[in-house]
C-alpha cells in the first residue's frame, strides 16, 4: 500500500529538466512553472533539500533563471531520459539521503515517468506534483499519471504537499510558506 504521508526529514524535491527551451513547448507552461517556483521557495523557507537535472545542456540551455535563483541547489547535466541512468544523479541522491522525492518536471510521459518508474524499482516514494508537471501533448501528460499512481506513486498537488510538510498553522515557517499561495 501507498504511504500518502510526507515527512520532512525525509523529503527531496526534485526538479526535472525545467529547461526554457523545453518548457517553451509545453502545454499549461506559465502555471507548471509558477508551481516549480513556488516549490523551491518552499524548499528555501523549510530548508528541504533539493535537485535538479538539465536534459542535455549543451542543445536546450539550462534550467529557467527564476526557477533555479529561487533556491539554493546545484543542477545535474544529463543525457538518459531517467535521472537514475546517470551516475552523477544516483551519487547526489544517495548522498542526500532521502527517502521521499517529490518531483516537478518536464515532459511528464518521458523523462518524469522514467525516472519516477526507477525511483520507485529502488525503493524511493515519490509524489508527483500533477499541476507542476507537463508535456507537449495534454494526452501524454495524462497518460503518464496514470501510468506513474499504477506504478506505485502518489499523484498529488503542490498546495497538498505544502500543507503535508507545515501540517500545523501559525508557526511563522508556515505563514511565510502560505504566502506563497495566497
Amino acid at each position: 500500500m501507498k504511504n500518502y504521508k510526507l515527512k520532512r526529514e525525509n523529503a527531496l524535491i526534485l526538479f526535472v529538466d525545467i529547461q526554457d527551451k523545453l518548457l517553451d513547448i509545453m502545454q499549461e507552461k506559465e502555471e507548471v512553472l509558477k508551481k516549480a517556483v513556488v516549490l523551491a521557495k518552499m524548499a528555501n523557507i523549510m530548508q528541504l533539500e533539493t535537485l535538479f537535472t538539465e536534459q542535455y545542456p549543451k542543445g536546450l540551455g539550462h534550467t529557467n533563471k527564476g526557477l533555479f535563483d529561487s533556491v539554493k541547489s546545484t543542477a545535474i547535466e544529463k543525457t538518459s531520459f531517467s535521472c537514475m541512468l546517470e551516475k552523477n544523479f544516483t551519487e547526489a541522491l544517495t548522498k542526500k539521503n532521502k527517502k521521499q522525492i517529490i518531483i516537478s518536471g518536464i515532459e511528464t510521459h518521458i523523462c518524469v515517468l522514467l525516472t519516477v518508474r526507477d525511483l520507485i524499482a529502488f525503493g524511493y516514494e515519490v509524489f508527483v506534483c500533477e499541476d507542476a508537471v507537463s508535456s507537449r501533448d495534454l494526452r501524454n501528460k495524462h497518460n503518464a499519471l496514470h501510468q506513474m499512481n499504477d506504478l506505485g506513486a502518489v499523484i498529488t498537488n503542490v498546495e497538498s504537499v505544502m500543507f503535508d510538510l507545515n501540517s500545523v498553522a501559525g508557526t511563522d515557517e508556515f505563514k511565510a510558506v502560505q504566502k506563497l499561495i495566497v
